[in-house]
């Protein structure tokens, strides 16, 4: 049985969208110690002019909590991209994927993952708006639900649903119980993108982990900040 990604309950995941390593020490040494703070979650703003094994070796010199990488968005090539992409992702302890490419490249990454060993968080709503038919976007409006049942499917626990809409939260929520799992959620598109900690905690059920981005990193005191998110929980 796969262990889960983080040993919490519940807690606060910052995200790590900051500009250079400097400030990405800063947030972490100044977070790391919170109690509630459950992992940090990296993407292409830090790994692409840095490379991910820079980014790694700098949170690791401050903490060992999980390091998620969101690749903003993953899955959204061929199936065949997926081996390579588990390749370049060593290092980290799990990464996001959004297979907005299809039903066919949501089952290789996910078969790319395992074969990997590496644990996956599967994301099918964004948080803006016109992300969906019903909002004017180009996704059909039953594409989250269809790529949750897959990932379902394949014994995947970790999900991505969006913290600014408690509906949806509870609508996965339900759906993924229907099909037998325990699903672990983890919201962005909180404070910033109106969602409230609290309320979102409460749809999302037993297991659940808020990602904070701008709310944290962009405080004057982010250990401050980092403690009212956490207490929100």
């Amino acid at each position: 049985m796969q262990k889960p990604i983080i040993k919490l309950q519940k807690s606060v995941i910052p995200s790590c969208d900051v500009a250079s390593l400097e400030k990405l020490k800063r947030l972490v040494n100044a977070t790391h110690s919170v109690k509630g703070i459950g992992a940090y979650k990296i993407g292409f703003e830090l790994v692409i002019p840095f490379g991910m094994k820079s980014v790694v070796e700098t949170i690791r010199k401050l903490s060992d909590l999980p390091i998620i990488y969101d690749h903003q968005k993953a899955a959204t090539d061929i199936p065949e991209m997926g081996d390579k992409f588990m390749r370049a992702c060593k290092g980290v302890d799990a990464v996001i994927l959004f297979p907005l490419a299809g039903p066919e490249t949501e089952k290789a990454w996910l078969k790319a993952a395992q074969k990997a060993k590496m644990p996956v968080i599967v994301g099918g709503e964004m948080t803006h708006k016109g992300f969906l038919e019903t909002e004017d976007g180009f996704i059909r409006s039953n594409s989250p639900e269809r790529i949750y049942e897959i990932a379902a499917g394949m014994h995947v626990k970790d999900y991505v649903v969006p913290g600014n809409r408690l509906e949806r939260i509870e609508r996965y929520r339900l759906l993924l119980e229907s099909r037998g799992v325990k699903p672990v959620f983890y919201s962005p598109g909180l404070i910033a993108q109106g969602g409230r900690i609290t309320e979102a905690a409460n749809a999302a059920g037993e297991r659940w982990h808020a990602i904070v981005g701008r709310a944290i990193y962009e405080a004057r005191d982010m250990k401050k900040a980092a403690k009212e998110m956490v207490g929100g929980l």
